[in-house]
């Protein structure tokens, strides 16, 4: 990955899931991450942090909304939280910060017109930003461990490759501890314990109501990971600098949560160095996932900024949210291991079929106007369609992906060999459904008779119930196969 080039969000670290389909999926983590004091960097001249009762001018650029203008179910975020930001050369341009009940969200505050070039909507600077490289030599960002300190020789006992998440969240928890450090500030609006829905803080009744023994086993095994983690370097004898970043496992398990959700891996120039490395941005981490993102990350290497980017040519109303896409081409398993939610409707999940009975690839692509390459797969609106096609969703896009397919240009499908294999494979995905212990429909009562759930027992009833749309999804949309084939 270039310098210069647009980057995905392949991991980032915040997640607040919304109603949208195929918009955003707020992963529930109400918080993002924390920064550390900034200085200016021509003057070299440390900036003091803003306190709460501290008057300002309005800021022409990275003006708070006003109440009225947001929407009733989203409150405008404080303005400490844009303040303290601005002081230290955070811009915004265009967008505000919201809070509802999934937590924060970015949504447009004018509209967009498209443009054949991608526009800026945020910069965030380096020396906001906790920073480890990936690989050997390890080094991190800001310089603010001093020599000698225990909590370096903690980072440095890890693997760079594989503790990306403890090693980030030791640094995480330095930066609170030190005074006026950015991160101090901004944690205050990272969601708490209680907020997040990673399953790293999932009790063993949660992991219970994933309905998956696979994920619920991994997890597990996470926990175990992180906890013998702390064990070992927060012991008795650990000096007392060490003791208070984290006294007990909740405060270092809560952190290493915030971290894995709020990651942004890519790769960074820094002068004449090149480096992979694992990141918490401030701001940034705002920014919910979706599958069909708006917007993108940038690094600017000549004043090493990160640049939030909408998309070219991509239109934007007053009051859409801003989305990223988090990791592309992945499960939900592995969303909620990472972030803690799943989607209905993501175009990347999978059913393991059994048998041997396939469907003709390039009818079904036909019946539901689904062009493209298979890693590319998108629905073309823009055809000649039938009415229902409001049916087509990242389900479908799935199904396109995962059901058993046979294609020969010279050879047409022949219509009662099809409804023959779809039968089958209809047959196998009603035997899924039957081995789970619950409906969807009475998932979907247990969510509405339990409002004051957790947010881990919340995210893991959601991925069973999300799991079940979406076979029912590939039922159905291999009825209306069936039923056009002959057209």
């Amino acid at each position: 990955m270039s310098m210069a080039s647009s980057v995905a969000l392949q991991q980032l670290n915040r997640c607040f899931i919304s109603t949208h389909q195929l918009t955003s999926f707020p992963h529930g983590l109400s918080g993002r991450p924390n920064c550390s004091p900034v200085y200016n960097n021509e003057n070299n001249v440390a900036v003091r942090p803003i306190r709460a009762s501290t008057e300002t001018p309005p800021f022409p650029i990275f003006q708070p909304p006003q109440l009225q203008d947001s929407p009733s179910e989203l409150e405008p975020a404080d303005p400490d939280f844009y303040k303290i930001g601005y002081v230290r050369s955070v811009r915004a341009y265009g967008i505000e910060f919201k809070e509802g009940p999934d937590g924060y969200g970015v949504y447009a505050s004018k509209d967009v017109e498209p443009l054949r070039r991608a526009r800026v909507i945020m910069e965030i600077p380096l020396e906001l930003m906790l920073t480890i490289s990936q690989k050997l030599p390890w080094m991190f960002f800001p310089d603010i461990v001093p020599v000698g300190h225990p909590i370096f020789d903690i980072i440095n006992s890890t693997n760079p490759e594989t503790d990306w998440d403890l090693r980030l969240a030791c640094l995480l928890l330095y930066a609170f501890d030190r005074d006026d450090n950015f991160w101090q500030l901004y944690g205050d609006f990272l969601p708490s314990a209680d907020e997040c829905t990673s399953l790293l803080l999932a009790t063993e009744e949660d992991l219970s109501e994933l309905q998956d023994q696979n994920l619920a086993s991994t997890m597990r095994e996470q926990q175990r990971r992180v906890l013998e983690f702390w064990e070992k370097n927060w012991h008795a004898a650990v000096p007392l600098k060490i003791k208070r970043l984290a006294r007990d496992p909740e405060r270092f398990i809560w952190a290493v949560s915030i971290v894995q959700s709020r990651c942004i891996n890519m790769q960074v120039r820094i002068g004449a160095l090149v480096q992979d490395a694992n990141m918490l941005i401030p701001y940034a981490d705002m920014l919910n996932h979706s599958f069909q993102p708006n917007c993108f990350f940038h690094w600017r290497s000549k004043d090493r900024m990160l640049e939030v980017m909408i998309n070219a040519g991509q239109r934007i109303k007053k009051g859409d949210e801003m989305t990223v896409n988090y990791m592309n081409g992945m499960m939900n398993n592995m969303f909620m291991q990472r972030y803690g939610f799943s989607s209905a409707v993501n175009p990347w999940d999978v059913i393991r079929f059994s048998g041997n009975s396939k469907i003709h690839l390039d009818t079904f692509l036909s019946v539901f106007n689904i062009s493209g390459l298979p890693e590319e797969y998108y629905h073309n609106t823009g055809r000649l369609s039938h009415d229902g096609d409001n049916f087509v969703d990242g389900a479908v896009i799935a199904a396109a992906r995962t059901l058993p397919t046979w294609s020969d240009r010279d050879l047409p499908p022949i219509p009662s060999m099809e409804r023959k294999a779809v039968k089958v494979l209809q047959d196998e995905c009603h035997q899924m459904l039957s081995e789970y212990p619950t409906t969807s429909e009475q998932d979907s009562e247990i969510l509405d008779l339990m409002p004051q759930a957790s947010r881990t027992l919340e995210a893991a009833i959601k991925y069973r119930l999300h799991r079940k749309l979406f076979i029912e999804k590939v039922i159905r949309a291999l009825d209306i196969y069936q039923e056009r084939i002959l057209f």
